[in-house]
């Protein structure tokens, strides 16, 4: 072979090897970048799952926080209601009970304290307030049976059955009781069960409202009831006026009853004119052998849409002496309409003879 015949052929160039890491196989560059990656999208996955945590605690305190809110409000709407649209004007009624018939009247207060009781079982209660909710319906509980039992008995109360009617009066005044229970309860229980469960809560600036069914303790005694009802409790009733009468004989007797200058007949149809400043004088006389004190006289009014009644105490009449009662109405009277008007003179303690008590006049009354 020439020299020039070797020139002639190709020359193949080959690469040396890398000698291989001594740690093991080598990691290439893409591989590198997928575990970079996966790294990141397990940081940012974790972070993303606190942060949830997070939102979720914080839209659960702020759940919380809220049904405990809604919960004080609901409460306090009720109970303020109970106080100012039945209490004031169930006690406002028996100061003045010539507003029309009490037993209807204190029953439709009745009703709408049962409507009230039904609102609170309503309530959407958190569980943390179920000690203060079952109190809570205790005290309304108790206000629509007070008043379901005194409109139970209000009639007979008035009547003139001496020893029925202070059994009533008695009855009506335990049934106050529960008025005051039901005070007593919201006040011991409801309000701070309530104001802790906030207080645990982190639950700040929220306003309790406080409640007062029962305007006194006085209402507690059966005299109380019975003067507010123009009654006077007979020996035994109990009260200051249930004292023991003086021995012998007591006892008044209605002489006449009189519209302006015309005197009604007991025995005949009555027609009688009316205005704004139309009086009826109630004329009677101590029959007995003692003076009597805080003698209660009643003018009822029967056979319009409502009856109507009103009344006054004379403070005392003297034995044997004749006295009046003059009385007004606060409600104009049925016109052209056929009534019936009642006057009593309540008995007086130690009274046996209660016939002559009473008038019934029929009568209708005209525009003057």
């Amino acid at each position: 072979m020439s020299f020039f015949d070797e020139d002639d052929e190709p020359r193949t160039r080959v690469r040396p090897r890398r000698a291989a890491p001594s740690g093991g196989a080598a990691i290439s560059p893409d591989r590198r970048t997928v575990l970079v990656r996966q790294l990141v999208l397990f940081g940012g996955f974790v972070l993303i799952l606190a942060l949830l945590i997070f939102v979720i605690d914080g839209c659960r305190d702020s759940a919380r926080e809220s049904a405990l809110k809604d919960y004080n409000r609901d409460v306090a709407s009720i109970v303020r209601d109970s106080d100012s649209q039945v209490g004031k004007p169930f006690f406002d009624l028996l100061r003045n009970p010539s507003q029309g018939d009490l037993s209807t009247l204190i029953a439709g207060y009745k009703v709408q304290a049962e409507s009230q009781y039904q609102q609170a079982r309503r309530i959407d209660t958190p569980d943390d307030m179920t000690a203060a909710q079952r109190s809570f319906l205790i005290t309304m509980e108790m206000r629509r049976d007070g008043l379901q039992s005194i409109a139970d008995r209000v009639r007979t109360a008035l009547s003139s059955d001496a020893e029925a009617a202070d059994k009533a009066i008695n009855e009506i005044a335990g049934a106050m009781e529960l008025f005051l229970s039901s005070d007593v309860v919201y006040t011991s229980r409801v309000l701070p069960l309530i104001s802790s469960t906030l207080r645990d809560a982190d639950v700040g600036s929220q306003e309790l409202q406080r409640s007062a069914f029962l305007p006194g303790v006085e209402w507690l005694d059966a005299s109380v009831v019975a003067d507010a009802l123009g009654q006077q409790l007979s020996a035994g009733g109990g009260g200051a006026n249930g004292r023991e009468p003086a021995p012998g004989l007591h006892g008044t007797g209605i002489d006449s009853v009189q519209v302006g200058e015309q005197t009604l007949d007991p025995d005949g149809p009555n027609r009688i004119a009316y205005g704004p400043n139309t009086e009826f004088t109630v004329n009677f006389t101590n029959q007995g052998e003692h003076e009597e004190a805080d003698i209660v006289v009643v003018l009822r009014i029967e056979g319009g849409r409502e009856p109507l009644r009103v009344q006054k105490s004379v403070a005392s009449v003297a034995p044997g002496t004749a006295a009046s009662a003059t009385l007004s109405l606060d409600t104009a009277p049925p016109l052209d309409t056929p009534v019936t008007i009642t006057t009593q003179v309540k008995p007086v303690p130690g009274e046996e003879k209660k016939d002559n008590n009473t008038s019934e006049f029929d009568a209708a009354f005209f525009r003057e």
